[in-house]
């Protein structure tokens, strides 16, 4: 497994790169895609025969979720903008609050990511077949397991899998 930590969010062609493969390497859906969008307050949630998504948000914030052949979903809490995307078998989860706006994009079986955003900044997750990552908003990301990337601009920290 190789995996870095990086302690500023740098190498962006490295990351497009990255991202370039992940997607490239995601299966393509055959399943029905669902979407869940919630602008301000409310709660939805869809599902198709395996697509699923859930959003749910308070007034003042937004909450998005989209599942192609994957689970997806998204809380937002106050002043707070969470996405949540999976396709191909991935799972991705996104929590915001208190300005922040975390990103999690699950593409590929076995991908996961978890990404919280609890203080102002922005941060997203990529996880290719096999990876998880996880952001917290308190600590470093973590990227292990496959191809994977994350940044997060409320530590000032990023990380790469290579798979």
């Amino acid at each position: 497994m190789n995996s870095h930590q990086y302690g500023r969010v740098a190498g962006a062609g490295v990351g497009a790169a990255l991202v370039a493969g992940v997607i490239a390497m995601a299966p393509s859906a055959a399943a029905t895609p669902v979407e869940c969008r919630v602008p301000g307050a409310g709660t939805i949630q869809n599902s198709s025969d395996t697509s699923e998504c859930a959003a749910s948000s308070v007034g003042g914030s937004a909450a998005a979720a989209f599942g192609i052949d994957g689970s997806a979903a998204a809380s937002a809490g106050s002043q707070g903008l969470a996405l949540a995307i999976a396709i191909g078998g991935g799972t991705a989860t996104s929590q915001a609050q208190d300005l922040s706006g975390p990103a999690a994009i699950a593409v590929g079986p076995g991908s996961t990511v978890e990404a919280s955003g609890v203080r102002p900044g922005l941060a997203i997750g990529i996880a290719g077949a096999g990876a998880t990552v996880t952001l917290d908003g308190r600590t470093g990301p973590t990227c292990v397991g496959g191809p994977a990337l994350a940044g997060d601009f409320q530590t000032l920290n990023g990380c790469v899998s290579l798979g």
